[in-house]
């Protein structure tokens, strides 16, 4: 199971949102290519970079912050908010990202998702936000009346690299993540699942684990919060993943 530290961006800082909420956004670096650097010293194999700014206005905001995560790190990222078309997407992969995550566009447009999948496989991840088990879009803002797993069931055959889970009600809080929505979701799915929103800590990463014991299908968790706050160790977590899945 890979753990992937959150980098949240908002006017070009590092910051924690709760439950989604802009207006309730915690900042924690204002140097988020600093923030990347360390998480990457820390023995990161990944990074999960979004533009918050770029998930409400529907397009790229915090474009030079990004490209200097991207210049900083030699390690993958994978990056949300704001692409909502074949060009955009296209772009940030030329600029070296790894895998780029397709959120509101996957509601409003799948075709396009699957034709981004076509011309680059492997490099497609899906972002599927939920508020009580309905997809949230337009940067969690709207709630909408599809099934989190009615949306990823439209791309189960699409060639999609992964769906990125995430309970946004369980997001910023440190209440632990919705292992069983995920579980439910990975069970249906031949896509591999990666779970967001909730870690609190160490504990959190052995019920996960425990789960994708049984659950193949879970592959990965992205933590933020508690990773600011130090709840959660990061060399610690990365030790503890590299023993149980190693």
């Amino acid at each position: 199971m890979i753990l992937f530290p959150a980098i949240d961006l908002k006017d070009g800082a590092c910051v924690r949102l709760l439950r989604g909420a802009m207006e309730q956004a915690t900042v924690f670096n204002t140097s988020p290519a600093d923030q990347a650097r360390a998480f990457a010293a820390a023995g990161s194999a990944w990074l999960h970079v979004v533009d918050l700014n770029g998930a409400f206005a529907g397009r790229p905001v915090n474009t030079e912050v990004v490209a200097a995560i991207l210049a900083t790190v030699d390690i993958p990222v994978q990056l949300g908010g704001g692409i909502r078309d074949l060009a955009t997407l296209a772009h940030w992969l030329e600029k070296g990202v790894r895998r780029v995550i397709l959120g509101t566009v996957a509601l409003r447009d799948p075709v396009l998702v699957k034709t981004a999948c076509r011309r680059f496989p492997g490099q497609v991840a899906v972002g599927i936000d939920a508020r009580g088990g309905q997809v949230a879009v337009e940067g969690w803002a709207e709630t909408t009346h599809i099934t989190a797993q009615d949306l990823a069931l439209r791309f189960e055959d699409a060639g999609v690299a992964a769906i990125i889970h995430t309970d946004i009600d369980r997001d910023g809080v440190l209440a632990g993540p919705n292992v069983a929505a995920s579980v439910a979701l990975a069970e249906r799915l031949t896509t591999p699942i990666i779970v967001s929103g909730g870690v609190a800590g160490l504990e959190d990463l052995k019920i996960l684990l425990k789960a994708a014991a049984s659950t193949p299908g879970l592959v990965g968790v992205i933590s933020g919060r508690a990773l600011y706050d130090g709840r959660l160790d990061l060399r610690a977590a990365l030790a503890l993943l590299a023993a149980r899945t190693g």
